[in-house]
C-alpha cells in the first residue's frame, strides 16, 4: 500500500442518521481496502447482532480490565452502564493486514480517534435531515422501547453540537445520494499524501 497505508475513516452520528448503512455500503467497495473497526461493549447484545462481527461483546469486568491496561485508543460510557470502546488490537489488526480502517462510532469516540492520529483520519459526520426524520427512522426499526427512543433523541441533540468539529459533515436525506458521497470522500483522501 506504500504511502496511503493505514488511513482511518471516522463515521459519526446520532442513531437513525443513517451511518451504518453508509459503512456497511462502503466496506462493499473492495477497491478502497477498508476493514471494520468491531468495537468492544458492555451492552447485551441486540436482535441478530454477533459476537466478534457486530462488536466485542465483554462483561463490565473485563471492560474495566482493559481500561486498568491502557488497551483502548478511546472509550466511554455512551449510555448509562453501557461502555463503549475501540481497542488498540483491532487498529493493529487492519493496518497488518494492509488495509485501512473504519469506525462506526459515537461522537465522542470518533473525535478521540482524530485527535491521536490527526494527519491520517478523516472524520465524517452523518447528520439525518431533521431531529423529526431521525426520530421517525428510529421508530419504525422497531429495536428499542419508548424510553430508549427517547434517550436516544436527546443525546442526539447534544451530539449534533460537535458536527463542527469534524472534517466534513454529510447530510443524509437522500441515502443513495449520501453513500455516493461518502464514497468520493474516503476515495479521496486515500489518495492523498499524509504530512
Amino acid at each position: 500500500m506504500g504511502k496511503t497505508a493505514g488511513k482511518l475513516f471516522v463515521f459519526s452520528a446520532p442513531s437513525g442518521s443513517g451511518k451504518t448503512t453508509i459503512v456497511h455500503h462502503l466496506l462493499n467497495q473492495k477497491e478502497l481496502n477498508l476493514d471494520f473497526s468491531i468495537s468492544a461493549t458492555s451492552r447485551p447484545k441486540r436482535g441478530k447482532e454477533i459476537d466478534g462481527k457486530d462488536y466485542h461483546f465483554i462483561s463490565q469486568e473485563e471492560f474495566d480490565r482493559y481500561i486498568k491496561k491502557d488497551d483502548f485508543v478511546e472509550w466511554e460510557e455512551v449510555y448509562q452502564d453501557n461502555f463503549y470502546g475501540t481497542l488498540k488490537s483491532e487498529i493493529e489488526r487492519i493496518w497488518a493486514e494492509g488495509k485501512h480502517v473504519i469506525f462506526d462510532i459515537d461522537v465522542i469516540g470518533g473525535l478521540r480517534i482524530k485527535e491521536q492520529f490527526p494527519g491520517k483520519t478523516l472524520a465524517i459526520f452523518v447528520q439525518p435531515p431533521s431531529m423529526e426524520e431521525m426520530e421517525r427512522r428510529l421508530r419504525n426499526r422497531k429495536t428499542d422501547t419508548e424510553e430508549k427512543i427517547q434517550e436516544r433523541v436527546a443525546k442526539a441533540a447534544r451530539e449534533l453540537k460537535f458536527a463542527k468539529d469534524f472534517d466534513v459533515i454529510l447530510i443524509n436525506d437522500d441515502l443513495e445520494t449520501a453513500k455516493k458521497d461518502a464514497e468520493i470522500l474516503v476515495n479521496d483522501f486515500i489518495k492523498k499524501e499524509i504530512k
